[in-house]
């Protein structure tokens, strides 16, 4: 039974060996604005998991979890699930597990001036490698860059609101 056994993991190990792994290419995009107003009140607007429709014009619906807390599942524009893996008080992680490019974003805020105005922090962080050409990686983070450094803006705006 041991030679059997050996003799399994023998294969099992030559077959991992023998399938090329396709190199990952992380990369980050880490995107700031900043707020006059305290983080309580900055993350009372753009916190909470589905504020999102707000300030990146998308639809999203609660699908599991309570919004709140780690497991939490949000479904965009009825189809692009978004599972929160991490939270704090002023922040959140979330993935796209059906995602090719190893896709997560997190939106975070910050105290600045003793507390009186707000960081403002969305970092994405994902395997570009999937995106094929060098010119398609740059037009992916160019968009992707526009399309937070606009969300942002919308944050800024609505933090800043009465």
């Amino acid at each position: 039974m041991t030679a059997r056994f050996l003799a399994s993991a023998a294969i099992a190990a030559s077959l991992l060996v023998s399938v090329p792994a396709s190199a990952a290419e992380y990369t980050t995009i880490l995107l700031e604005k900043v707020v006059n107003r305290t983080p309580d009140q900055t993350w009372a607007k753009i916190g909470p998991y589905c504020a999102i429709t707000t300030w990146l014009k998308v639809t999203c619906v609660v699908t599991a979890g309570n919004g709140v807390s780690v497991g939490s599942n949000r479904l965009l524009n009825g189809n692009n699930n978004e599972i929160m893996v991490a939270s704090t008080p002023y922040s959140y992680t979330y993935t796209q597990p059906s995602s090719t490019i190893l896709y997560h974003g997190t939106l975070a805020v910050e105290p600045l001036d003793r507390g009186r105005q707000t960081r403002i922090v969305y970092t994405l962080f994902y395997d570009q490698a999937p995106l094929g050409t060098d010119q398609a990686k740059a037009e992916n983070r160019a968009q992707r860059t526009k399309r937070f450094n606009d969300a942002l803006q919308a944050m800024k705006e609505m933090a800043e609101a009465p």
